[in-house]
């Protein structure tokens, strides 16, 4: 009899130590719940509890990341688009996490989700495309702010997807082949302008100095040489031809002089 007396002590004691130690990592914590009252935050390493009157949850410090599903948004400019994000945030007041929220994890999805569907709603499609990191910031801001009682502190919102109608994709892409195609007419017309510079600036030189002419006839003649031609064109210098038109002259004028 006070052998299994001995044991029932034993096996009480066991149970009872076991309910009262408990070993918590790096980071975890400890809300502790003394009848009901929190009477403080332990943690980490090995804390003691007292069976049956204490009662503890646990929390982990470490950093969250939490999917956004994507949201149905109309822009601001009436394109329906599909958006969803990621958000990476963290508990930095465990007494806060455990007594002003029921679940913080969903409290968080819930208001991410209505926030991103209200930040996107009040952008436009050229914005929400281009200029994330401004739409990301805000919707940071605005999710740190509101998840602040809650003792969660938002660190990082970022837009993964956007996802476009068809009609929508189409006409961008015919959007962006009728910008490559300005940008080609643009940079034509730019090089042909600058090449007629470059031409005004020669006529120039050749008006100062009329041998560059012929030097630039003796090139072309060199230029046509090159290939294989049935008929080949000798430009003859203006001025050589004025010099034997000019001597003609003279010479049809001289007998009637005589």
């Amino acid at each position: 009899m006070g052998f299994f007396t001995l044991g029932t002590i034993l096996v009480l004691f066991l149970i009872f130590l076991g309910n009262a130690i408990r070993v918590l990592r790096e980071y975890e914590r400890a809300v502790i719940f003394r009848l009901g009252r929190l009477i403080a935050v332990k943690g980490p390493g090995l804390i003691l509890l007292i069976p049956i009157i204490d009662r503890m949850v646990k929390v982990s410090l470490r950093v969250v990341p939490m999917d956004v599903p994507p949201q149905d948004v109309i822009t601001r400019d009436n394109v329906s688009v599909k958006v969803n994000a990621v958000v990476y945030f963290r508990v930095v007041d465990p007494n806060k996490s455990v007594v002003n929220v029921e679940d913080y994890l969903f409290a968080t999805m819930q208001m991410a989700q209505t926030t991103l569907r209200s930040v996107v709603g009040q952008a436009e499609l050229d914005e929400l495309l281009s200029n994330r990191e401004k739409l990301n910031l805000e919707i940071q801001e605005i999710l740190d702010k509101a998840t602040d009682p809650w003792g969660i502190k938002v660190s990082t919102v970022e837009i993964k997807d956007v996802d476009l109608p068809v009609e929508m994709r189409r006409a961008m892409a015919r959007q962006a082949e009728a910008e490559r195609e300005r940008r080609a007419k643009v940079i034509h017309a730019e090089g042909e302008y600058q090449a007629s510079q470059q031409l005004a600036e020669a006529a120039k030189v050749i008006s100062r100095n009329p041998a560059t002419i012929q030097l630039r006839y003796l090139q072309t003649l060199t230029e046509i040489a090159r290939e294989n031609n049935s008929v080949t064109i000798f430009p003859l210098p203006i001025d050589m031809l004025s010099y034997f038109m000019g001597s003609k002259d003279l010479t049809s004028a001289s007998p009637e002089g005589s």
